[in-house]
């Protein structure tokens, strides 16, 4: 009986062998294009699914800085002004409805709550630590947070001070139909209206 002709069989092999190693190495690269600098612990998942940490890192955590740090330094220098400047009561007309009152406030913004200094106190300081607590997980979450809490945490803060350690904060922006406030109470109200503003925005390009 004659031998089996095998340089065929051998070709073929050779052939499905590389058609093997052909798919095997495009399954490779398809598999290395998913890949993204910040993806996935198991450097599969395209970084657009993956889950990515929303904590403040540190350009977030100065930028809450120097806003907390602007907040406070603006509020005390008005504050010295006016309490050095004019005795207590008195005030000074600037325009229309609007003048520089020189009054002291025990409760919160706006003359809220004056009885309860010690209540006032514990509250704001929970609410600070409270901030500083969201801004440590959620700082990356909107780029306005560092502003937007900064004034907030700024302003709580500075009146904070002024309560532990006066047992008042000074106001003296008047508009006569509305309780004396401070600068502070104004960076209160900002920051919230920040806030909003950004949740209203976000919520409108979402939809």
């Amino acid at each position: 009986m004659g031998a089996v002709p095998t340089s065929g069989f051998s070709g073929r092999a050779s052939e499905s062998r590389g058609l093997l190693d052909g798919i095997a190495s495009d399954a490779s690269r398809d598999r290395a294009a998913d890949v993204r600098v910040g993806s996935s612990t198991d450097a599969l998942t395209p970084i657009s699914v993956a889950t990515r940490s929303l904590a403040a890192r540190r350009p977030q955590w100065i930028a809450l800085g120097l806003v907390v740090g602007a907040a406070i330094l603006a509020d005390q220098v008005t504050k010295h002004i006016v309490s050095s400047q004019l005795a207590l009561d008195d005030s000074v007309h600037v325009l229309g409805p609007f003048s520089i009152h020189h009054v002291q406030n025990s409760g919160i913004a706006f003359g809220l709550f004056a009885n309860a200094t010690a209540l006032v106190t514990a509250l704001t300081a929970v609410a600070v630590g409270w901030m500083l607590v969201f801004f440590a997980r959620s700082g990356s979450r909107h780029p306005v947070l560092p502003v937007a809490l900064g004034l907030l945490i700024g302003g709580s803060a500075s009146n904070l001070v002024d309560r532990i350690r006066l047992g008042h904060v000074t106001d003296f922006l008047d508009f006569r139909y509305w309780p004396a406030f401070n600068l502070a109470d104004t960076f209160i109200v900002v920051g919230v209206g920040i806030l909003f503003a950004a949740i209203l925005i976000a919520d409108t390009r979402s939809r």
